[in-house]
């Protein structure tokens, strides 16, 4: 029996591949990387909090967050 992984979904996009993200509300909680991600080959899943200005930065890529 073969395993698959969300490697193979094409409606994911690459996790950990941009250096700043926009995200909105419909995107919280935030957590990196982000359910539309693909997971298979990135840092465990994170939830991340926004400070007051609505930003976050991941402690595992360095990604930063910004609430639009």
């Amino acid at each position: 029996m073969a395993h698959t992984t969300d490697a193979n979904n094409p409606d994911l996009i690459p996790a950990n591949t941009q250096q700043s993200y926009q995200i909105s509300h419909n995107d919280l909680p935030l957590s990196c990387p982000m359910p539309n991600m693909k997971v298979w080959d990135s840092h465990p899943r994170v939830f991340l909090p926004l400070d007051a200005d609505g930003k976050a930065h991941c402690p595992y890529c360095g990604a930063d967050y910004s609430l639009a």
